[in-house]
């Protein structure tokens, strides 16, 4: 196989010269040149790319590469490529996918108003967001982990500073609210949700450190520990979802602060919403009476928990009507009880068979209103 010439002489005298790719064959005793590829005019060749056939045949028979390769080819060294930077791109490309669909990008920026900022704020949260989807680290790492060994889209590194930074941005334009309700949206519109029952409950998460933080804004406090861990500062984490487990919002409080407490800040923050007529749940933490008010103004409806054993008249009394319970679960029946010291109240009684016997359970449910739903 070889490179062949043929020319053309015009009626001007000039000569047009033609390169082919050919090889030798015997036809009748004879050698022919037969063509396999035409190349193109000689003054037209891209030299470059013949250059570049050269040194990719050579790499295949083992031969060193020639001299004198282009500018373009110039990685090419011996039967290797050298690599230069290598990061991973698949799952982060999805997930910044999935935030744009979301809208989080959009909210973010709204959020964040006409501010200029050296970094681009939106691009290091999603960076940190990412890092805790595929790897999660502390957020020295986390920047490493985006300048290094991860491709994010429109930031090629960070650095801690950044993420602290813009995490700080975030709380002080109060855009956490804003986002939280562009995502909730987007995902409701998505998945069709009908929000008619929202549920609310706390928990807390502790910080392995020897002291609670000082000042009136100190967020890391000695509380009542769900891990019954006491001995170490913690913050209080309460999360509202619908019946199918959706999260709709989340707040944070500092880590003295009792469930009693919180429930008119919730019920404040979710009217901005207009989620419509929403029955909200609870359990029996959040069932003080100012609570309960505080849950019916504005016609609002709930269903609380409430304990058997504090010794509310009203209670001993909801236990003490007759009634017939119903089945309403394999293991579960629920008797509805209306007291004339509470009109405005439906008292639900429910029975958890565990075998035998029948044992009582602990919680019971309560709603306001004649025409409010008990859920589930």
């Amino acid at each position: 196989m070889h490179l062949r010439t043929t020319q053309r002489r015009n009626k001007d005298g000039s000569i047009v010269r033609y390169v082919q790719v050919a090889h030798n064959r015997k036809v009748d005793g004879v050698t022919q040149a037969a063509v396999l590829v035409n190349l193109g005019r000689e003054d037209t060749l891209d030299r470059d790319g013949l250059v570049r056939l050269v040194a990719s045949i050579n790499r295949y028979l083992g031969e060193p590469a020639t001299g004198g390769l282009p500018a373009e080819a110039a990685h090419l060294v011996g039967d290797q490529l050298r690599v230069a930077e290598s990061r991973p791109m698949g799952t982060v490309h999805l997930l910044d996918g999935l935030w744009r669909t979301l809208g989080v990008d959009d909210a973010l920026r709204k959020a964040l108003g006409p501010r200029r900022f050296t970094t681009d704020i939106e691009r290091v949260l999603f960076a940190l967001v990412a890092n805790r989807c595929v790897d999660p680290m502390s957020k020295l790492s986390a920047a490493e982990w985006a300048s290094c060994d991860a491709a994010i889209p429109g930031l090629a590194c960070m650095d801690d500073d950044q993420a602290y930074r813009a995490m700080d941005v975030l709380v002080a334009a109060d855009a956490q609210a804003k986002v939280q309700e562009a995502v909730f949206f987007a995902v409701a519109n998505l998945l069709n949700l009908e929000v008619d029952v929202l549920l609310f409950d706390t928990t807390s998460t502790y910080f392995e450190r020897d002291t609670e933080e000082e000042g009136d804004n100190g967020f890391r406090r000695y509380g009542h520990s769900k891990d019954h861990r006491k001995d170490l500062p913690q913050i209080v984490i309460g999360l509202a979802v619908t019946k199918e487990g959706i999260p709709v919002r989340c707040w944070c409080w500092p880590g003295n602060t009792t469930d009693v407490t919180v429930l008119p800040e919730v019920k404040d923050s979710m009217r901005d919403w207009r989620l419509g007529r929403v029955v909200t749940v609870v359990d029996r933490g959040f069932s003080s009476e100012a609570n309960l008010a505080y849950l019916k103004r504005a016609g609002g409806h709930y269903i609380a928990g409430e304990r058997m054993r504090d010794g509310s008249p009203l209670v001993e009394a909801a236990l003490a009507r007759q009634g017939r319970y119903q089945q309403v679960r394999d293991n579960l029946r629920v008797k509805e009880v209306r007291l004339e010291a509470s009109p405005d109240r439906r008292w639900v009684i429910c029975r958890a068979v565990g075998g035998s016997p029948v044992i009582r359970t602990k919680l019971r449910l309560r709603s306001q209103g004649p025409g409010t739903k008990s859920g589930g």
